[in-house]
């Protein structure tokens, strides 16, 4: 960790990110260090007093809403009432006047594809490479590979029987997607291109505009490209294959366009806490805009280098040439409002905020592909995309709108070249959602529901209104429904369909192929055009749910009906409003929140990870980030704090949990284990989040995750 600094423009930075922003993301740009350093010293010192403010409010709306519930304390609740606070004290805020966004220069895979969406760590060149790349996957890898047809595939070499199991699936899905008049995708001998129309067997597809391209010859093509719903399938034929060699039409494999979208992750999914985190996720940024990023590892023995994929070239049905992305199209997330970065110091040295310092270096290196006129490109419309998460309603969503503004005209680029992403995920913003859009009209291309955060927050806010239910409890409350509904319903009235993404949450369970492909088809059903998926296998497992349902025409349907569910129901607290668990549940419950954060935790501070694929108490593998952590906190904190269990049995299952995720990482040879010592920084910083879960800002995990990751690099650094 270098502690060397320099000054650039009242800035007092570490030298590696100086050496990074001079030499390696601005060049090229046209950009000069001395414009760059002088926005962002003009972001640190005229809006960063900006940024704390609205910090500030958070606090103080807080403390309100605590000292209303502390008042009441005993008594039933009043929702009248309780609405009625909320407006008073400037929480809850008046509804406008109907209104349209006016976002322009939107790429396609935002405005008018609905698919899959991935969300990968940025430090990890190599998964994000993946997740560049996971625009295309095999069906028949997606099936055979996972539990996606009822059962894991058998150890050993490759099994025949399984196999044909896959095609004969894979089949099924063809023709229910493509069908062919008189014959079956799983039966056909002969795909040729007569007359620009694809006939299967001598027969045309029922639907002929399904078909969009083809490669090779025309009467036996190599490859034939589809498109349903507005997204690919291509079936690539080869006789010289294992398995096209035994298929009567020598089809090998059927490639399915699968994460249509991608968002890099500078925040909950890693653990960036100085200059050298950041310089690493910001280089991969970099790699990823210029179109250069590789990535050299060892699998199974051998040495593999990974780039971007190129786009995808056919003949079209008609005649003449078309291209395909073979790449996702890439949104980055910046970190929110509440954090500071050792990165950079301000005049007075303090810390500035680090999404100040996000929102001016990942634009500036995104300049490298907004400038391009070829190639590997992530936007063909000029645009560049930023989810932000973690805002608290209208105020904040308006301050990074002007954030970006300041940064586009210091960087000399168009308004509103930046597109913003707005994460519903705190409940001042779910309750005043519409206002939230309004403030970034011209900006929004994305809102998104996150279950996790937006239930860590539900938490917080009301932490004194009286105990929370079990967390699968919570899940089945009304105030849920209604917060996913009116996502949708809002999302659809302020114009998005057609011109940004309506998103769902992730799905947790990154081995559990077949529960996602049972239950994540809701997702579409519910008007969503994108939906986060854990891994690219998932991706095209679940683009399956994008051919079977037509979002856009499930959108029309919903915004007929008008809105389903209003801000009354989102203000019904999932308290538990009787208290019969027996001492069994409430110590499951417990064991299972306590097991969560101390095997992500553990990660998080000896190693640097921000997101695991942590096994549960039942060593089914969950993926955990930031969100999850903050969860489990809060509601261990609640329940503390309202004396459910005592500090004492929280300590002695903290410790007997930790002795089980020792157990479940002895086979890491970088894991350090927490017993029997319980002394260890890793350990110390899970009950930090635990013992002042009501006092961290807004419950986040955050503060205290990264002041102890720091702890321990001072001390290895020592």
């Amino acid at each position: 960790m270098n502690t060397e600094r320099l000054k650039r423009s009242d800035l007092s930075i570490s030298t590696e990110l100086v050496q990074f922003i001079e030499d390696e993301a601005l060049n090229g740009t046209g950009v000069t260090p001395e414009t760059f350093w002088k926005a962002l010293s003009e972001l640190a010192h005229d809006f960063g007093p900006r940024n704390r403010a609205l910090l500030e409010k958070r606090e103080a709306l807080q403390a309100a809403i605590n000292e209303w519930h502390i008042a009441r304390r005993g008594q039933a609740h009043d929702a009248v009432a309780y609405k009625a606070f909320l407006s008073e004290i400037g929480y809850l805020l008046p509804e406008g006047d109907d209104f349209q966004i006016t976002t322009s220069n939107v790429d396609p895979e935002i405005a008018s594809i609905a698919g899959p969406q991935l969300v990968v760590p940025s430090t990890n060149a190599r998964f994000v490479l993946n997740a560049a790349n996971a625009r295309w996957g095999s069906l028949y890898d997606g099936f055979y590979g996972t539990d996606a047809m009822g059962s894991l595939p058998p150890a050993g070499a490759f099994d025949d029987g399984r196999g044909a199991r896959v095609v004969a699936r894979a089949a099924v899905f063809l023709d229910e997607a493509f069908p062919a008049k008189g014959t079956s995708h799983g039966k056909a001998s002969n795909y040729a291109i007569v007359n620009g129309a694809l006939h299967v067997d001598g027969t045309p597809l029922m639907q002929p505009e399904k078909f969009v391209g083809y490669r090779g010859d025309a009467a036996s093509p190599s490859s034939v490209l589809l498109r349903n719903n507005g997204l690919h399938v291509e079936l690539v034929f080869n006789r010289d294959h294992p398995i096209g060699s035994k298929a009567a039409s020598g089809l090998a494999d059927v490639l399915m366009e699968s994460a249509v979208s991608a968002i890099v992750d500078m925040e909950d999914s890693v653990a960036c806490v100085d200059a050298e985190d950041k310089v690493l996720a910001y280089r991969n940024w970099l790699g990823l805009m210029k179109g250069d990023l590789q990535e050299t590892f060892e699998k199974g023995g051998k040495q593999m280098t990974r780039a971007l994929n190129a786009d995808r070239d056919y003949t079209k049905a008609g005649g003449g040439d078309i291209t395909v992305k073979g790449r996702a199209l890439l949104l980055v997330r910046n970190v929110g409002h509440l954090m500071t970065n050792p990165a950079i110091l301000d005049k007075d040295g303090n810390e500035i905020f680090e999404g100040l310092m996000d929102a001016m270096v990942t634009t500036a290196i995104a300049m490298h592909d907004l400038q391009k006129s070829g190639g590997l490109r992530n936007t063909v419309h000029g645009s560049f995309y930023v989810v932000k998460p973690k805002m608290h309603g209208p105020e904040e969503v308006s301050f990074t709108d002007s954030i970006f503004s300041h940064v586009e005209k210091a960087l000399g680029l168009p308004a509103n070249t930046v597109k913003l992403g707005i994460m519903d995920e705190e409940r001042r913003t779910s309750v005043n959602l519409k206002e939230c859009i309004r403030a970034a009209s011209a900006r929004v291309c994305f809102i998104n529901t996150g279950f996790l955060d937006r239930t860590g927050d539900e938490i917080h806010t009301s932490m004194e209104a009286g105990p929370f239910s079990r967390k699968d409890f919570i899940k089945r409350k009304g105030w849920i429904t209604a917060y996913e509904n009116q996502n949708v319903d809002i999302g659809l009235e302020c114009g998005l369909s057609g011109k940004a993404q309506i998103g769902k949450g992730m799905w947790a369970m990154p081995d559990r192929m077949g529960a996602m492909i049972d239950t994540k088809i809701e997702h579409p059903r519910a008007g969503a055009n994108c939906a986060w998926v854990p891994s690219p296998t998932a991706a095209t497992l679940h683009a399956l749910h994008y051919h079977k349902v037509d979002v856009f025409a499930v959108q029309a349907q919903i915004a007929k009906g008008g809105r389903r569910a209003y801000v009354e129901a989102l203000l019904d607290i999932p308290t538990a409003s009787y208290r019969r668990w027996s001492k069994e549940h409430i110590r499951a419950e417990v064991e299972n929140n306590a097991q969560g954060i101390l095997g992500y935790v553990v990660r998080w501070i000896d190693q640097g990870v921000g997101c695991s694929k942590v096994p549960d108490v039942n060593d089914v593998g969950l993926m955990e980030d930031r969100a999850t952590c903050r969860i489990s906190a809060q509601h261990m904190a609640n329940w503390l704090h309202h004396d459910v269990i005592s500090k004492d049995e929280v300590n002695e299952i903290m410790q007997q949990m930790a002795a089980v995720v020792d157990r479940q990482n002895a086979g890491d040879p970088l894991y350090r284990p927490m017993a029997p010592g319980f002394d260890g920084i890793a350990y110390k910083a899970a009950c930090d989040l635990v013992f002042g879960g009501t006092t961290d800002p807004s419950g986040y995990t955050e503060p205290t995750l990264h002041a102890r990751r720091l702890e321990l690099k001072a001390q290895q650094n020592a």
